[in-house]
């Protein structure tokens, strides 16, 4: 199982981290399988970063194997969805920005993606209008919307499996909204689609 990571595919929070996509392809990096937390596990604060951030975002899981997918089948690569958090160490990206590194220490850590409990794609009359949000500590500090994403759901399963062979149970984080921010030890993060939680994550 591998964990496969959409960047800069919500203009409000590229405009937040003045970000300025180069292009209309979508952005994608990889976490391995040591950066899943499952529902309800804790996240532990790591000790080399001082500023770790939340992303929310919604979550695919991939139901069978393909590799140069057409977007017109791409629905069909995936049945369940949920939300998740894409923990990055932001101190460590600025410093990686600035030299020109990739982002792996900031993004593929142990325990920086929990997720959330996965329901079927048939309870949605439509996956592009799904609202979802993340609450901290019992406020709400970020909300989404899929209509706002910059590349959908069926362009980035056709783009990713271009170069990476999508395999039964992989995991598709497809872009955070704009409202990321740090968390600290003893934060209780909760993510939400619509009203129902689907995520409970304390950090530690």
């Amino acid at each position: 199982m591998k964990i496969i990571c959409i960047g800069q595919n919500y203009s409000e929070h590229n405009k937040e981290m003045k970000f300025t996509p180069s292009g209309t392809a979508p952005v994608f990096f990889m976490k391995g399988e040591n950066a899943l937390v499952r529902n309800g596990d804790p996240f532990f604060y790591p000790d080399f970063s001082k500023e770790v951030h939340h992303e929310i975002e919604i979550v695919l899981k991939i139901s069978k194997t393909g590799k140069n997918i057409d977007r017109k089948f791409a629905h069909k690569y995936f049945d369940e969805l949920t939300v998740g958090i894409d923990f990055t160490a932001r101190d460590l990206q600025a410093e990686a920005k600035k030299k020109g590194q990739p982002w792996e220490l900031a993004k593929a850590f142990d325990y920086s993606a929990p997720v959330g409990k996965f329901i079927p794609k048939t309870d949605f009359v439509n996956v592009y209008t799904i609202p979802f949000h993340l609450d901290i500590n019992g406020t709400t500090i970020q909300t989404g919307n899929t209509r706002d994403l910059l590349n959908q759901f069926d362009v980035l399963i056709e783009y990713v499996s271009k170069f990476v062979t999508l395999k039964m149970g992989d995991l598709l984080f497809t872009g955070t909204p704009a409202g990321v921010g740090p968390v600290s030890i003893g934060d209780k993060l909760e993510g939400y689609i619509g009203i129902e939680k689907l995520l409970e994550c304390n950090v530690r």
